[in-house]
This record gives C-alpha cells, structure tokens and sequence, in this order.
C-alpha cells in the first residue's frame, strides 16, 4: 500500500508541472486588470502606439481611429493616410517589427502576404499590438488591452499629423503620397 501512495503523490505533482495546476503567480493581464483602469491602459495603449510612429522615418500622415471599449477591455486605432506602396510594404512593416522588438513587444505573428501584409504582437503585461496593410496600402494600428478595472475613457490626446476626420465615418482611402513609403520602387 504504501508504495501505491508513493505513485500517487508523484502523479499529482507531475500533473502539476506539466498543466500547470499548481501555479499561484499571476498572469500579465491579471496583473493589469488589479493594476490598472481603463483610463491608464488608454494612456498605456496611446504610448504604444506613439513610440511605434516615432520609429517610423520618413513619418507618416495618420488620423485617430475609432475607440472601442469592452465590459473590461478597449482597443485605440490609428488610420495611416499616407499610401504605403505593394514595393514598401515589407520595409514598413521591417520598421515598425523592429520598434516593437526594441521596446520588448513580442512578435507573435508575421503574415507575409504581399497585398495585405500584418505584424501581431503582444507586450508583458497582456496589450496585444497590430499592424494590417488594407486595401490602396493604407496601414491600420490597434492596441486592444487586457482586461482591466472599469472606468471612463477619455478621448486620445496626440494630436494627428494631419486631418483628423473626428466626424467622418469612415475613414477616407489613403490621400497622401510619400516620395518614400508610396515609390513604386523600393529605394
């Protein structure tokens, strides 16, 4: 009987280790849910979102999109209005893969279709990251969050580098050619 009990014992703790039963630390969006309300995960999102279109030379045109909010989660977009050429479309999506990288945003995916090309990434603390090539190559960023404590949103305080198109629903095609990121040629 004893040696049944012995079996037993270590049978409960390899399940333990192999599905993680026993683990008591807490994940990075339990952390950010106790952490953090839907106002700074906001603030959070918006200075993803910043530091990645400060990384990206020449820069852009880009206008805020929508806000959306969950019964615990939100999602910040960016509409780039600058044309990202089919031929720059590798080299733009290099760039910002490269800012996320260096600010240890962990690249989850790389979808390296030629028309739609997308980057998906996740940070430590649970703020999933995007970057989708649509249609006339114009670029859209979402920053969707963990789940975090309910609160009031404010508006995105950056202000666009161009148009804003608060009132227009939807968006406008991209409008602005770039010497660089619309070429027909990569340079």
């Amino acid at each position: 009987m004893k040696a049944r009990g012995k079996y037993a014992v270590t049978a409960v703790a390899l399940c333990a280790l192999v599905t993680g039963c026993a683990e008591t630390k807490t994940s990075g969006s339990e952390r950010a849910r106790s952490e953090m309300n839907m106002q700074e995960a906001a603030e959070r999102a918006d200075a993803l979102l910043d530091l990645t279109f400060k990384a990206i030379r020449p820069p852009v045109q880009w206008a805020h999109g929508d806000t959306t909010t969950g019964s615990c989660d939100l999602s910040r977009r960016r509409t780039v209005m600058t044309v990202i050429s089919e031929q720059m479309r590798g080299s733009f999506l290099g760039v910002v893969e490269r800012a996320w990288e260096k600010e240890k945003v962990r690249i989850t995916h790389v979808d390296k279709n030629k028309e739609f090309p997308a980057l998906f990434a996740k940070t430590a603390d649970g703020f999933g990251v995007s970057l989708t090539i649509g249609a006339k190559g114009q670029a859209f960023f979402e920053v969707s969050t963990p789940c975090v404590e309910e609160s009031e949103v404010a508006e995105p305080t950056a202000e666009p580098n161009g148009p804003s198109y608060k009132d227009v629903d939807p968006i406008p095609r991209p409008n602005v050619r770039s010497p660089f990121w619309s070429a027909d040629k990569a340079p």
